[in-house]
């Protein structure tokens, strides 16, 4: 029995890391990701930190506690975003607007947990918390702020451990190993007095890659058997990137710079109301307001002020509510609702971040294929609130000071996301050894 559980978690870990490589880039409320889960995302993420499913380990490490013996569960989500720029007319040289700038993007996430005995379980999730994929064209109104291709692709792998202290208390922590990669292009322009204003000289580009660490709790309850609550806490992050900065005419330059990513407090609630129909929801703030400004350090010779990134976001909200009824014994129907609440507001919006308020709409369903082997798929749409854009000297934009150059106009929005899971259990589902333990 040890020596199965032993080579089923090596071949989970496998698993695992082969999907760590798997390319994510994606935009979503400031450039959190949200994607980490087929199950939940069907229900529009209500619920997650409460459990319910091993993925629920991405909001609250104490969820592993619910699941006996050794499980695994592998998520994909392809994100279809849509985002195109309509500047206002005589902005900057009349250069015009953007088609759709996102990139279509595919999410991971995979999670892992091993109970060693009535009250211990390792577990391990890969996920990929952080993400945007634009490109742009080299030629529009919004060039300096925006131009070719910029990306960020993060990879977080996160160890923990959980322990049921009784049968109505359990918690969990853990550790958070995460690496980054980035690309940053905007073009860059010239004031020529003769042609009476600016004019295009080439673009720029900061590209880099670097390590960042971090932390995860949590804490699940059961107050009644039909009631779980769960509350999770993913730690901040000061992700160090350092690379190259390259500039028009002068070359490339050592630069780095920290990104200061935000922590992430989740509290989800699940209730059955009877043996086959649940009601759950979630209420979740993230502290982006911890990001601030990015200082670029180089050597490049520029003004301090084209160095910055001056994020300034505020912290953001999401909100849903999503119920899951047991249709069959193999068939299980999800639906959810959310509103999110962006990080990014109308005086800090520049076109590579053109969040704004969004509302969820999913719907999901999971198949037994044969107990303890299960296959989910969720389908949302989210509407994003068209966001507008006023780059410049009179609306105080703190972007404008890295340029100089004037841009406004406004953006049409929307994601449709995809997904599909996959859940496994490794060893011969046995019954629990205690009152609340998962099996199926």
């Amino acid at each position: 029995m040890a020596v199965r559980g032993l080579r089923a978690w090596l071949r989970a870990g496998s698993a695992l890391g082969l999907l760590a490589g798997v390319t994510v880039s994606a935009n979503a409320g400031g450039f959190a990701v949200h994607e980490q889960s087929a199950y939940f995302q069907g229900m529009s993420f209500a619920g997650a930190a409460a459990g319910g499913d091993l993925s629920g380990m991405f909001w609250n490490p104490a969820v592993m506690t619910q699941f006996a013996g050794i499980n695994s569960y592998t998520s994909i989500s392809a994100i279809l975003p849509y985002a195109s720029n309509n500047p206002t007319a005589g902005t900057y040289l009349a250069l015009g607007g953007t088609s759709n700038v996102g990139d279509q993007a595919l999410v991971p996430g995979s999670y892992f947990s091993y109970q060693l005995n009535p009250s211990l379980w390792l577990g391990m999730s890969v996920n990929a918390p952080f993400g945007l994929s634009e490109h742009f064209p080299t030629a529009w109104a919004g060039r300096d702020y925006a131009s070719g291709t910029t990306f960020l692709r993060s990879y977080n792998a996160s160890p923990s451990i959980g322990y049921r202290l009784n049968d109505w208390i359990s918690v969990g922590v853990g550790v958070q190993i995460q690496f980054a990669k980035a690309s940053l292009n905007h073009g860059v322009s010239a004031f020529i007095p003769f042609l009476g204003g600016f004019v295009p000289v080439g673009d720029a580009n900061l590209s880099g890659d670097g390590w960042g660490y971090g932390f995860t709790a949590g804490v699940t309850l059961m107050p009644t058997p039909a009631t779980t609550i769960g509350l999770g806490y993913r730690s901040s992050i000061d992700q160090k990137i350092s690379g190259t900065l390259t500039i028009p005419i002068a070359g490339g330059f050592g630069a780095d710079t920290t990104v200061k990513l935000p922590d992430m407090v989740s509290l989800g609630i699940r209730q059955r109301l009877n043996p086959q129909l649940s009601l759950l929801g979630t209420v979740e703030w993230t502290n982006w307001s911890r990001i601030g400004t990015s200082v670029i350090s180089t050597a490049a010779p520029v003004p301090a002020a084209a160095l910055n990134l001056p994020f300034d976001y505020k912290d953001g909200w999401f909100f849903s509510a999503g119920a899951e009824y047991q249709a069959t014994d193999r068939l299980t129907l999800r639906t959810g609702l959310a509103y999110e609440i962006s990080p990014v507001t109308d005086s800090v919006r520049m076109p590579l971040v053109p969040d704004n308020d969004r509302f969820w709409a999913s719907v999901g369903a999971t198949w037994q294929i044969w107990r303890g082997f299960s296959a989910d798929i969720a389908y949302s749409h989210v509407w994003v609130r068209d966001p507008t854009i006023n780059i410049s000297a009179a609306s105080g934009n703190p972007w404008f000071a890295t340029s100089g150059v004037t841009y406004i106009g406004d953006v049409s929005a929307h994601v449709d996301i995809i997904s599909i899971g996959i859940k496994y259990r490794w060893d011969e589902p046995k019954a629990p050894v205690k009152t609340g333990l998962i099996t199926k």
